[in-house]
């Protein structure tokens, strides 16, 4: 157990944050993720839901294997349903972690009872018995979820957590699936669970909340103040429909109000504000300006009040140092004089550790953007670090795009790709518009059908000679799924229904159609990179 000041921090942005729409991931993406997690202190990291497809499983493996290692090293998770298929594939992903751990989950609401699972309540007793103990036989370290528990039965939801425990839980996860419930509702389950369950508190009792009410943060504090110890949390609060409990939120709580809740993270808040740069890059979701802690906007001032107080002592009106989330005040300013080394201690300052053929190949876009501006701002750096190093394997490589466009002529592109043979090759297209002219170009060379379902551009900063950022979403078009009507299919192997994946690109560049075309080829890859680790472009719904 842990000591009582501590709350767990179980991070499972690689599992739930995943399957929010266009946030895939390829392996290599995920561990990099894992290290940073690891990094920033976290105590568990969800790393993937290992049946759903060869590519989760072997992305949870990995992890397992170089990050789950070490004295320090976090709690290595992996997602089951209740059934021995789902379990041993789950403990073959994690076995190799120094701390591995089995999280199984099973429906307690009624509705999910009787149009989900079509059991009775006695056979979902039964299953979790059998399954928690099955598991147990496996793994030291059992979580248990009775999913949809916020619509649950208070008192069979108290049968079901019994029989958890003396079948060999050590964590017991109370979610609130479908964000349904309100501070005041989740709280007292928390507490009648620890009140009313027999051998609640020799146990963690953990809380996963959803967004769909804007409650997930205050129904987690609420969790906590009840007696939870452990919170299931995602960076940037990213997820199913409106998201998961964001964990900087908690974590920043926790840290700026001691006084309120008497309890800590093992979290380095300083690695805060790098990792939900890593996950927008990543993920393609990018970080709404108003967003609390991470948004632009968190630590901007623009009332002249505010900025005549935060100027005389900046607890007038902030809360929170932005060094405390590893926002350094650097006030160092780059241009085209300026040498690698300045250019090094920059990206340091913004939380970027490069070297090698990464910093060489950032330098160089650096130095090009200096041709372009006189002045290279901190989110300019941001922009090319995301577009140089966060992108997909590249299975086509974008070498030369050229476009005619104008009033009263119609938009041509001619585009050159490398494949993935190594060999050149070009083609040109009419369109629409110059995107719609270099899209339909790519597609004759890629031929990877896909539909364009978003597309959004945005200046980095201000100025007319400001960077471009593009950011897209492709779904596999409606020949991927032949038997599914676009949407769902049952996977015969594993049978867990599959649902339709989206992949988001991002590309960033002075020119915005070439940001476009890096976007889409970005997207396009991701799509490619899932297709050949087995994720059949899916996840489970």
């Amino acid at each position: 157990m842990d000591e009582p000041a501590v709350v767990r921090i179980f991070d499972t942005t690689l599992r739930d944050g995943e399957q929010s729409p266009g946030a895939t991931l390829n392996i290599d993406e995920k561990l990099d993720i894992a290290r940073n997690l690891a990094k920033l202190g976290v105590d568990v990291i969800e790393a993937g839901f290992p049946i759903a497809s060869p590519g989760d499983f072997e992305a949870v493996r990995r992890i397992a294997v170089e990050v789950g290692q070490g004295e320090d090293a976090p709690i290595i998770a992996g997602l089951a349903r209740a059934n021995k298929a789902d379990i041993d594939r789950a403990w073959d992903a994690v076995r190799p972690a120094q701390r591995p751990r089995i999280h199984t989950f099973l429906a307690t609401s009624d509705i999910h009872l009787q149009y989900k699972l079509k059991i009775s309540r006695e056979e979902c007793l039964a299953r979790v018995g059998e399954m928690v103990a099955y598991a147990r036989s496996l793994c030291p370290d059992i979580e248990f979820s009775p999913e949809d528990g916020g619509r649950s039965d208070p008192e069979f939801l108290y049968q079901v957590l019994e029989v958890a425990i003396k079948a060999g839980a050590t964590t017991l996860n109370i979610p609130d699936t479908v964000g349904y419930t309100t501070p005041g509702e989740f709280g007292g389950l928390i507490a009648g669970i620890l009140k009313h369950v027999p051998g609640a508190a020799g146990v963690i009792i953990s809380a996963h909340c959803h967004d769909d009410l804007g409650l997930a943060t205050a129904n987690t504090l609420a969790a906590i103040q009840a007696g939870a110890r452990q919170v299931e949390v995602t960076v940037n609060g990213i997820g199913e429909r409106a998201g998961n409990t964001s964990l900087e939120e908690i974590v920043m709580t926790l840290h700026t109000r001691p006084t309120v809740y008497g309890l800590r993270t093992r979290v380095d808040t300083t690695q805060i504000a790098r990792i939900s740069r890593l996950v927008s890059a990543y993920t393609g979701i990018p970080v709404q300006p108003n967003k609390a802690i991470v948004g632009a906007n968190a630590v901007a001032h623009e009332a002249g009040i505010h900025q005549d107080g935060v100027l005389k002592n900046p607890l007038t009106y902030e809360i929170m140092r932005p060094e405390t989330i590893g926002l350094a005040d650097n006030r160092l300013v780059l241009g085209k004089h300026s040498g690698r080394h300045a250019f090094q201690q920059k990206l340091v300052a913004l939380g970027y550790d490069l070297a090698g053929p990464d910093l060489n190949r950032v330098f160089e876009r650096f130095k090009d953007l200096c041709d372009k501006k006189k002045i290279v701002a901190d989110p300019d750096i941001e922009a090319i670090v995301s577009d140089e190093i966060y992108q997909p394997v590249e299975w086509w490589r974008l070498l030369h795009v050229q476009v005619s466009n104008g009033t009263g002529m119609r938009p041509t592109a001619a585009v050159s790709l490398r494949g993935p043979d190594g060999v050149m090759r070009m083609d040109a297209a009419i369109g629409t518009g110059p995107v719609d002219a270099i899209y339909k170009a790519i597609n004759r060379i890629v031929q990877a059908p896909n539909v364009l379902t978003e597309f959004s551009i945005k200046a980095v900063t201000e100025g007319i000679d400001a960077v471009g950022e593009v950011t897209i979403r492709v779904e596999p078009s409606d020949d991927e799924y032949p038997n599914s009507n676009g949407f769902a299919a049952l996977n015969p192997q594993t049978e867990v229904h599959l649902r339709r994946r989206t992949y988001s690109g991002h590309g960033a560049d002075t020119d915005i159609i070439v940001a476009a075309a890096k976007a889409y080829m970005s997207a396009l890859n991701k799509m490619l990179s899932a297709k050949k680790e087995g994720a059949n472009g899916s996840h489970p719904s």
